[in-house]
C-alpha cells in the first residue's frame, strides 16, 4: 500500500509538472489524490488546509523572507565589484587569474546574496570584460562561472540549509551553518583546480608583475564592509547572541545601510527590491506550507518506513545505500529546484540514514550539496543558463568544459558523503553537535 501510494505521488507529480503546473500546486494535488485512497474527501481537504497553515506559521520560517530581502539588497548594493577586486588581489598571480577569481568571488558573493544565479550574473558580468580583453575562451569562462556559483549556497547564510532544518524536524540551523563552510569551500576548490589545469593547457597566465601588498590592503579595506555581513550574522548566531531569524533581520538592516552608503540603492530601487523579495518569499513560504501536506501524507501512509525497508532489503551496507541515494538525488536535481527537492526527499531518506547512525547535520550537507548540482545541469539548470547568457555563448560550446567541472564536483560530493568529519568538524568544535 505504501509503495503504491509513493508510486501514485511520483506519477501525478510527473504528469502535472510536464503539463506546466507550478510545483507547489503539483505537490498539493498529488498529496490529496493519494490520501483519498484511505481518507474521505472532506477530512482530507480540511486536514490539508490545516497542514498548510501549520507549515507556514513556524517562527523560524521568517528567516527565509528576511534573507531573501537581504540577498536582493546585496545584489543591488555594489557588492560584487568589491569582492571581485578583493579575490583578484589574493589569487591574481595564479594561472588563469580571471577564471580563479571568478570562482572565489562566486563563493563569497553567493554566500552573501544566497543565490547562485545572482552570483553568476553579478560576478560573471564583472569579470567578462577582462576575460574578453585577455582572449579567454568565452565558453570556458561561462562554464567556470556557472560551475562555481552554487558553492555559495552551501556557505552560510543559506536558505537551503534553513529549509532542510524545517524539513528535518528542527535540526539546529546554527550547526548546519557551521557545517556548510567546508563543503562549500571544497566545491570552490574543485572548480579552482579544474580552472587552473585548463588555464595552463591554454596558456592563460596570471596578472603580470609582482604580488602587491598595497593592492591587497586597498582591496581588503573596500571588501571588509561586505565580508563583515557574514561575520556579524553567522558569528552572532553561533555565539547565541541572536537566533537565525533575528540574524536575518539584522542582515537586512546591514545590507540596506551598506547599499545606501555605496549610493547604489535609491528609494525607487528599494521599493522594487521589497516587491520582488515579497514575490519570491510568497512562493517559497507557500511551497513549504504545501509540502507539509506531503509530509503528513507520507507519515500517515508510512511511506518512509516502506522505502527504508525496500532499500535495506537490497543491502544493509551504508556505503551502497548512500550511493543509491546520491544517484536518485542527482537525477531528481536535474528536473527540480533545490527547495522542493529538499522538502520531498528529506522525510523519505533521513529516517533511513538514521538507522545506521548518520548524523542529520551530515546528511543535510550531503543532500544540499547534491541538489545544488542540479543548478548547473540541463534541462532545468537555471544557474548554468544564466552563466551562458552572461558569457554570450551557447550550451553546445559550454558543455565540453562543464564535463570536467562535473567530474571534480562529483569528487567533492563523494568526499562530503563518505567523510563525515568534513561536515561535522566545525559544528563539533563549536559545541553545536
Amino acid at each position: 500500500m505504501a509503495m503504491q501510494s509513493l508510486g501514485m505521488i511520483i506519477l501525478i507529480l510527473a504528469v502535472l509538472l510536464v503539463v506546466g503546473v507550478p510545483i507547489s500546486y503539483s505537490i498539493g494535488i498529488a498529496s490529496l489524490f493519494t490520501i483519498l485512497q484511505t481518507v474521505p474527501l472532506d477530512i482530507s481537504v480540511v486536514t490539508g488546509a490545516q497542514r498548510i497553515f501549520v507549515g507556514m506559521s513556524k517562527f523560524s520560517l521568517t528567516a527565509i523572507p528576511f534573507f531573501i530581502l537581504a540577498g536582493n539588497l546585496m545584489n543591488q548594493g555594489g557588492i560584487a565589484k568589491r569582492l571581485v577586486n578583493f579575490v583578484m588581489a589574493i589569487l591574481g598571480k595564479l594561472p588563469g587569474a580571471l577564471l580563479v577569481t571568478n570562482v572565489g568571488a562566486n563563493a563569497l558573493f553567493g554566500a552573501i546574496s544566497g543565490s547562485a544565479s545572482a552570483a553568476a550574473a553579478a560576478v560573471g558580468s564583472m569579470v567578462l570584460e577582462g576575460e574578453q580583453e585577455q582572449g579567454y575562451d568565452e565558453a570556458l569562462c561561462a562554464a567556470t562561472n556557472g560551475a562555481s556559483a552554487p558553492s555559495g549556497l552551501l556557505i552560510p547564510p543559506s536558505n537551503a540549509l534553513i529549509t532542510y532544518s524545517l524539513a528535518a524536524g528542527g535540526t539546529s540551523v546554527a550547526a548546519l551553518f557551521m557545517a556548510g563552510y567546508l563543503p562549500g569551500i571544497i566545491w570552490a576548490l574543485c572548480c579552482m583546480v579544474v580552472a587552473i589545469i585548463i588555464a595552463r593547457k591554454k596558456g592563460y597566465k596570471g596578472t603580470p608583475g609582482k604580488f602587491s601588498w598595497s593592492n591587497l590592503g586597498k582591496a581588503t579595506l573596500q571588501a571588509i564592509p561586505s565580508l563583515s555581513l557574514i561575520v556579524v550574522v553567522i558569528g552572532g548566531i553561533i555565539a547565541g547572541v541572536f537566533s537565525a531569524t533575528e540574524g536575518s533581520a539584522i542582515a537586512v538592516v546591514y545590507a540596506l545601510i551598506l547599499g545606501i552608503c555605496y549610493r547604489n540603492i535609491t528609494w525607487k530601487k528599494f521599493w522594487n527590491i521589497v516587491v520582488e523579495s515579497a514575490k519570491m518569499s510568497g512562493m517559497v513560504v507557500f511551497l513549504i506550507g504545501v509540502s507539509n501536506i506531503l509530509g503528513w501524507v507520507m507519515a500517515f501512509l508510512q511511506i518512509p518506513q516502506a522505502v527504508s525497508a525496500a532499500l535495506l532489503g537490497i543491502t544493509d551496507n551504508p556505503v551502497i545505500i548512500l550511493l543509491i541515494m546520491n544517484v536518485i538525488l542527482l537525477i531528481a536535481g536535474t528536473f527540480m529546484d533545490v527547495t522542493p527537492a529538499i522538502l520531498i526527499f528529506t522525510p523519505l531518506f533521513l529516517p533511513i540514514v538514521q538507522t545506521f547512525g548518520m548524523n542529520p547535520i551530515h546528511f543535510g550537507l550531503v543532500l544540499v550539496y547534491n541538489l545544488c548540482i542540479g543548478n548547473i545541469t540541463p534541462p532545468v539548470g537555471n544557474t548554468l543558463f544564466v552563466a551562458i547568457k552572461v558569457g554570450r555563448t551557447t550550451l553546445a560550446k559550454t558543455m565540453p568544459y562543464m564535463l570536467a567541472y562535473y567530474a571534480a564536483i562529483l569528487v567533492g560530493l563523494m568526499l562530503v558523503t563518505y567523510v563525515p568529519a568534513i561536515s561535522m568538524f566545525l559544528p563539533q568544535m563549536a559545541g553545536l553537535a
